[in-house]
């Protein structure tokens, strides 16, 4: 496999930190075509759906594509706003606030993007870009706060997949999880606080996670034993009895069994049971999507009320919240250790003189042209 051409290298060049935020992706507009073009990638990862290539090819082409991209893009047609698709944006905000923060915490050598696994913008084009402007040093943040091969582990594939035709590969770090960490639970509970004052408390609170084939769970993944653990940890710090919530997974998509107990049965069955009210928290993520506001806020919702349920209400994810913001940073700060990242007065410098020279060479381009 032939390298990619290496960007002309300067002697001396202060090298530069990133972070980058990566999160699962959106199509580029709520259209049918957008949308098949977006499952199309999304669905073809090996990561994603563990059925031999040829078979599942056939069965993504024929019948998977063909009737769902106009369904779901119905459902993206929903929540879409002006600013664009909600995960789109709010990874956005996370990562300027995130950059914010850092600065003032005296980390102005370091440099916070966002990417996504699929979409735009393409990890592997962030990659390249990165390369481009001298950074030499990156961590990778995921936006999946519990670990499975379906979705970090994907976004792993991508990135070693990236630097096999990379001549000078940048030394790396990879953040797995956070799925126990205190910043991350902390602005959890002070979301779930802040909406009972507001709102008042339910009569049950469901820890909604996005679901995954069942079999993965046998085969080694993580992901199930993270979930919970987050739930139990989330309700110690809200004083919460084992009767006052439940653990579900959501999204499930085909015949196969997926982890349970699944959301939408589970919260009929409280309504049926007699529960008046629930609230409903999806910890796994970390900004509001397609999986939440439409899924959980419309049809879950619809769901229990369907049944008899009364009051429902859906508690927003962590999106922009200082709390989170903050805890977002301390994750940051940890697997930033041991690089530099406060710039020196050389480093200014060298800055300034590099933005300088690029002043001068796009008015040269300019006056060729």
């Amino acid at each position: 496999m032939p390298f990619k051409t290496e960007p002309q290298h300067t002697h001396g060049a202060v090298p530069h930190t990133a972070i980058v935020l990566v999160n699962l992706g959106t199509p580029d507009a709520p259209t049918r075509s957008a949308v098949r073009r977006y499952l199309k990638e999304f669905l073809s990862d090996p990561r994603v759906v563990e059925i031999p290539p040829r078979l599942w090819s056939l069965i993504l082409h024929l019948f998977i594509l063909p009737f769902r991209s106009g369904k779901s893009a119905a459902k993206y047609r929903k929540i879409w706003t002006r600013e664009g698709s909600p995960l789109k944006v709010h990874t956005e905000k996370q990562a300027a606030l995130l950059q914010t923060l850092l600065q003032e915490r005296g980390h102005d050598g370091v440099r916070v993007v966002m990417a996504m696994r699929y979409g735009a913008p393409a990890l592997p084009e962030v990659l390249d870009q990165l390369k481009l402007d001298g950074v030499d040093r990156i961590a990778l943040l995921p936006a999946y706060p519990q670990y499975s091969g379906t979705t970090t582990g994907s976004i792993w594939d991508a990135v070693f997949g990236h630097y096999r035709q990379i001549r000078n590969v940048p030394e790396l770090r990879l953040v797995k999880h956070y799925h126990d960490h205190d910043g991350y639970l902390d602005a959890l509970r002070d979301s779930v606080l802040a909406y009972w004052d507001a709102h008042g408390r339910g009569d049950k609170l469901v820890m909604s996670f996005h679901g995954v084939p069942k079999r993965t769970l046998l085969l080694g993944d993580p992901y199930h034993c993270e979930c919970h653990k987050t739930a139990r940890l989330l309700a110690r710090r809200l004083g919460l009895a084992p009767d006052d919530y439940v653990v579900t997974f959501q999204s499930r998509f085909g015949r196969a069994e997926w982890l349970q107990p699944y959301t939408a049965p589970t919260v009929a069955e409280l309504a049926r049971a007699g529960t008046r009210r629930v609230d409903v928290i999806c910890p796994g993520f970390i900004g509001d999507c397609l999986e939440t506001l439409e899924e959980i806020g419309m049809e879950v919702k619809h769901e229990f009320e369907a049944a008899g349920g009364q009051d429902f209400h859906y508690i927003p994810c962590l999106n922009e919240s200082p709390a989170w913001i903050a805890g977002l940073a301390e994750i940051a700060e940890q697997h930033l250790i041991g690089w530099p990242t406060m710039m020196s007065p050389a480093g200014r410098e060298a800055e300034r003189r590099d933005a300088q020279l690029g002043r001068e060479q796009a008015l040269r381009q300019g006056a060729a042209a």
